[in-house]
C-alpha cells in the first residue's frame, strides 16, 4: 500500500467512499460499519471492501479472498504512531513506507451532488413555497451531510434536520430507516405536517422517504425517480441518458412497467448491491433499487441514500416549475399510479428468529419447490391459483457467473408474488422475510392502505410456510 486517503476524524459515508475510490483512482476501500444496524462494543460490526470501481466486492473476489484466509500461516502486527484523524492534510509515515492523506469527507461528495441536481431549482423551489422538510440522520455517519446540503446549499433552516451528530452507538438506536426504527421521525413528520421527511441509515447508503400522509415504498421511490430522470440534469447531460434499469429480485414489478413505457431493458438481479456493478460497467444500467430502501444511479457504484432524497427534491421542484403549483409527496404517487397502476407491496422482517426453526422455514419450502406439490393448487378460498414456485437463480449478463438459491419465490396466475429470503446482514439469530406483492390496474384501487389491500395474499403466506407453527412468532418485528 503507497497512501491511504482517509476521512477527517475517521468518518466516510459509504456513498462518499465509492465515489472517493473513483475520483481518486483508488485500488479500492475498506470501510468499518455496521451498517443499518445496531453499533457500539455491545452490538455490530462489519468490514466492507470496495474495488477499484468503487463497488462492493463481487462473489468471484470475496470467494477468493475467503480461499486464501485458509493458507494463512501466520500474520505480522506493526506499531505506529497515533495519527491525527483531525487535521487535514498529507504525513508521509516513513518507518511504514506510505503516506496518509486526512481529507474533508463532505466536501467531494457534495460538489458530485452539484452535478448531478439542479440546486437552484430546488433552492427556489423551498423557499418560494415553504416546503417543509425534515431529514433524519439517525447519529450515524450521515449527518454531516445532511447538514451541509440542506441547510447550507439549500438554505433550509437548521430546525430542518435532526440527530445529526454522528455516534459511535448511533446514541443506541438502531439506524434502519424503516417506520419502526425511524419512529422519531415519523411522529414529528405526522405532528408537525411536514412536505417530505427522510432519513438515512448508519452508512449512508439507504433512504426513506415520506411526508405527513403517505409512505413512499422504495419499489415505488426507484419507480418514480426513474420515470422522472429527464427532469434531474444528470440524466440529460450530452451522450448519456437513461441505459437501463434493475431491481432486486424482492422489490415489486413498478419499476418494469417504467421501464416498458420508456422502452428500456429492466434487469432482475439477486438482492446485494454488488450485482448491478457489473450491469453499470459494462453501460447496461443507470437507475437501480432494492426494496429494503436502497436506491441509486451509475454516478457512483453503491447505493445512496441522500442521492435519492436530493432525486425526490429535484422532481418536486420540476413539477412546481413546470405547473405553477405546489405538487405533493403524495400528488406525485397518485399521478403515478393513474398512469401505471399500482404494485401493492409489503415486507415482514422476522428477527434475531432461532437460526435452526428459520431454517425449517425454508427446508419447508423447499421441499415444496422440489415436489412442485403447490404448482395449480388454488389457495385462499379458491381465489387465487399458484403458477410457479421456485429458488430463484441469477446469471450474470455480463461475465456469465451463477448465483443459485437466491429466494424462494410464490408466483400466481394473476402475477402476484410471495417470496421468502434469510437476510445475512445481522449478527443475532436469523431474520426470516417474508415479501408479498399484488398488481392493481384499476386507478381507482390504488388508494387503499397497503395492509388491507394485501391481507389475503399475506395470509396465504403465512399459512403455506408454516412460518408461525415452525418458530413460533405470531407477529413480524418490523412491517415496511
Amino acid at each position: 500500500v503507497a497512501k491511504l486517503i482517509i476521512g477527517q476524524n475517521g468518518i466516510l459515508s459509504t456513498p462518499a467512499a465509492s465515489n472517493i475510490i473513483r475520483k481518486y483512482k483508488a485500488d479500492g476501500g475498506i470501510l468499518l460499519t455496521a451498517s443499518h444496524n445496531p453499533g457500539g462494543p455491545d452490538n455490530d460490526f462489519g468490514i466492507k471492501y470496495n474495488v477499484a470501481n468503487g463497488g462492493p466486492a463481487p462473489e468471484s473476489v470475496t470467494n477468493q479472498i475467503y480461499e486464501n484466509t485458509q493458507t494463512i500461516k501466520e500474520y505480522r502486527l506493526w506499531e505506529a504512531a497515533d495519527t491525527d484523524l483531525s487535521a487535514i492534510g498529507s504525513k508521509r509515515l516513513a518507518d511504514l513506507g506510505f503516506e496518509i492523506e486526512i481529507i474533508d469527507p463532505v466536501n467531494d461528495y457534495v460538489a458530485l451532488m452539484q452535478q448531478i441536481f439542479d440546486f437552484a431549482l430546488i433552492r427556489n423551489f423551498l423557499h418560494e413555497t415553504q416546503f417543509q422538510v425534515l431529514f433524519d440522520g439517525m447519529h450515524g455517519v450521515t449527518g454531516p451531510y445532511g447538514q451541509r446540503i440542506f441547510v447550507r446549499e439549500l438554505g433550509l433552516p437548521k430546525t430542518s434536520v435532526m440527530n445529526c451528530q454522528p455516534l459511535s452507538d448511533f446514541g443506541q438506536g438502531h439506524p434502519d430507516p424503516n417506520l419502526t426504527y425511524a419512529h422519531e421521525l415519523v411522529e414529528r413528520v405526522k405532528r408537525d405536517k411536514i412536505d417530505l421527511g427522510a432519513a438515512s441509515d448508519g452508512d449512508g447508503d439507504r433512504n426513506m422517504i415520506i411526508s405527513h400522509d403517505w409512505f413512499v415504498t422504495p419499489s415505488d421511490s426507484v419507480a418514480v425517480i426513474a420515470d422522472h430522470a429527464k427532469h434531474i440534469p444528470y440524466f440529460k447531460g450530452q451522450g448519456r441518458g437513461i441505459k437501463g434499469l434493475a431491481r432486486s429480485m424482492p422489490t415489486s414489478a413498478a419499476l418494469d412497467r417504467v421501464a416498458t413505457k420508456h422502452g428500456l431493458k429492466c434487469y432482475e438481479v439477486p438482492t446485494g448491491w454488488k450485482f448491478f456493478g457489473n450491469l453499470m460497467d459494462a453501460g447496461k444500467l443507470s437507475i437501480c433499487g432494492e426494496e429494503s430502501f436502497g436506491t441509486g444511479s451509475d454516478h457512483i457504484r453503491e447505493k445512496d441514500g441522500l442521492w435519492a432524497i436530493l432525486a425526490w427534491l429535484n422532481i418536486l421542484a420540476a413539477a412546481h416549475d413546470s405547473s405553477g403549483k405546489v405538487v405533493s409527496v403524495r400528488d406525485i404517487l397518485q399521478h403515478h399510479y393513474q398512469q401505471y397502476g399500482r404494485n401493492y407491496f409489503t415486507r415482514y422482517d422476522y428477527e434475531e428468529v432461532d437460526s435452526a426453526q428459520a431454517n425449517r422455514v425454508m427446508d419447508h419450502l423447499q421441499q415444496c419447490i422440489v415436489n412442485q406439490s403447490l404448482v395449480n393448487s388454488q389457495v385462499g378460498g379458491g381465489n387465487m391459483t399458484i403458477a410457479q414456485m421456485d429458488n430463484f437463480d441469477y446469471t450474470d449478463p455480463v461475465d456469465h457467473s451463477v448465483s443459485k438459491n437466491q429466494g424462494v419465490r410464490i408466483v400466481f396466475t394473476d402475477s402476484s408474488r410471495i417470496i421468502f429470503r434469510l437476510s445475512g446482514t445481522g449478527s443475532q439469530g436469523a431474520t426470516v422475510r417474508l415479501y408479498i406483492e399484488k398488481y392493481q390496474a384499476n386507478p381507482a384501487q390504488c388508494d387503499l392502505d397497503a395492509q388491507d389491500a394485501l391481507r389475503p395474499l399475506i395470509q396465504i403466506g403465512l399459512e403455506l410456510s408454516k412460518l408461525t407453527e415452525l418458530t413460533g412468532r405470531q407477529t413480524p418485528t418490523v412491517i415496511t
